[in-house]
């Protein structure tokens, strides 16, 4: 009986709550740590971009008129759900080079992050909102608002940690995000994909892409509807068109860099503010 010759999966990117191919139908290889091929993975476009932002406006009025509570309760479900599958984004993190020891901490560690930040959609009002003293007969209220959408663009180091330090406290704040995945380790982010669709996050909240950043970098961080962007890639021509990009339309922008995203550093409700707004609401005190 011959070898059988292993059909490989073709990951495909994630925009509004479906699994859509790239537009250009291209892919390229992905390589392990041997050099063998262990999976198809989309290359996408400037239109993938273009789609993934339209799918992002569209769920941002739903997501951030949720309760906080309601908020909180889904992603806590995401965490459920990772740890029901965690079996297998430790094998992906294996054949992205990661010891089995490295790879089991970066998974749990994934977990317990998106856990922590389900904790925070409640209080952040009671953190970094007020009750301001006036001298005029009224009530003058501080409250933390999201400010839209964030494009991310996530670091190859730590796949699926990196990845989900920087979701976890922007879809928290009541934002929602188009993310541009790990060029070299994409699979985790992918497949994370199928951990979101399986929970209760609406469709558009988190849309995620993969493909080349010299290629998607410039889109995402010129589009004149992104109201922010969250880099963590820490390379020079990354950081400097992300920076001249997002001046033309005034986007918040963070780099946000690290070297060890087990850290518990990035368990902070400080991580979410940078995407938020602070509004004042006046209100006639009753005579």
């Amino acid at each position: 009986m011959s070898d059988r010759i292993e059909v490989l999966k073709t990951y495909k990117t994630y925009i509004g709550g479906k699994f859509p191919r790239s537009e250009s139908e291209r892919t390229y290889e992905l390589k392990g740590l041997k050099g063998d091929h262990i999976a198809n993975v989309c290359r996408c476009t400037r239109k993938d971009v273009r789609e993934a932002v339209v799918a992002s406006r569209t769920a941002f009025d739903s997501w951030q008129s949720r309760s906080a509570y309601n908020r909180g309760q889904i992603i806590y479900r995401i965490a459920e759900i990772l740890e029901g599958r965690k079996n297998q984004f430790i094998s992906e993190l294996e054949k992205a080079g990661e010891k089995t020891k490295h790879a089991v901490q970066e998974v749990h560690a994934s977990i317990d992050r998106l856990i922590y930040y389900s904790g925070w959609t409640d209080k952040l009002s009671q953190v970094f909102g007020t009750v301001n003293p006036v001298a005029s007969p009224h009530f003058n209220f501080s409250v933390p608002e999201p400010c839209g959408i964030v494009g991310i663009i996530a670091p190859d180091e730590s796949p699926l940690l990196s990845f989900i330090s920087l979701m976890a406290p922007v879809i928290t704040g009541g934002n929602t995000c188009v993310i541009l995945a790990s060029e070299k380790n994409p699979l985790t982010a992918i497949s994370f994909s199928e951990v979101l669709h399986a929970s209760d996050v609406p469709g558009g909240v988190v849309n995620i892409l993969s493909g080349f950043r010299d290629e998607l970098v410039g889109p995402l961080t010129s589009h004149m509807d992104v109201n922010g962007v969250l880099n963590a890639v820490n390379e020079q021509n990354i950081r400097k068109l992300t920076d001249e990009n997002s001046s033309i339309s005034i986007k918040r922008v963070h780099h946000y860099f690290s070297d060890n995203w087990v850290d518990e550093s990035h368990e902070s409700p400080y991580l979410i503010h940078p995407f938020l707004e602070i509004k004042t609401t006046w209100h006639p005190v009753s005579s």
